[in-house]
């Protein structure tokens, strides 16, 4: 079943949002920007990308970039933020979207530490640094939904996570993925503004 995705990255990490599109055997009906909307208006365009591109979608591709974290001093996120809180928000003439987060190559060992032995339960863990140095606040309080627990299963996550040479491996599973916590008991939890 083809899946309407969303794709949300920064314009310098276009060149894997068009790999996704040109090269990748994924059965999904691609509803991202192909062009820019021409306005100044930062209102105005996030009402067409709603309303024209995220309205019907279903699943929303977060490419995590070097410039895609809330901490980024340099860069203005108001689009990536509007963009994942649109996609998390359930009403009237919007669905929520599954959100799958792509770490693209440069970010991958920023993002994954390897192991580390936990000092409240004992057992080890995988060190993931999902926080505001490497994404903004709509992903990370979504893979990281409080629990107090000192580890999280993927049953504890509504984003789902995966590293760009896996999505390219096996996309259309990391999308049906996705595409699941819609409906997973998880979405009750879900944050649009953290």
């Amino acid at each position: 079943m083809a899946h309407k995705c969303f794709i949300s990255f920064k314009t310098e990490d276009i060149a894997y949002k068009k790999h996704i599109h040109d090269n990748l055997n994924v059965d999904m009906i691609d509803k991202s920007l192909h062009e820019p909307i021409e306005s100044e208006d930062e209102d105005y365009i996030m009402r067409k990308i709603r309303e024209d591109y995220l309205s019907d979608s279903t699943v929303t591709i977060f490419l995590i970039g070097t410039n895609s974290s809330e901490n980024d001093l340099y860069e203005n996120q108001n689009f990536l933020k509007r963009e994942l809180q649109a996609s998390l928000y359930h009403g009237k003439g919007n669905t929520l979207n599954g959100i799958l987060g792509v770490v693209l190559p440069s970010m991958t060992g920023k993002i994954y530490g390897g192991k580390q032995i936990c000092t409240k339960c004992g057992n080890s863990h995988n060190i993931v640094r999902i926080n505001e140095d490497t994404v903004i606040k709509e992903f990370s309080y979504n893979y990281f939904i409080p629990n107090g627990k000192c580890a999280w299963g993927e049953d504890d996550r509504f984003c789902v996570l995966v590293t760009w040479e896996e999505f390219c491996n096996d996309a259309e599973s990391w999308i049906n993925q996705a595409f699941n916590k819609r409906n997973h008991p998880i979405a009750n939890y879900i944050k649009v503004r953290p």
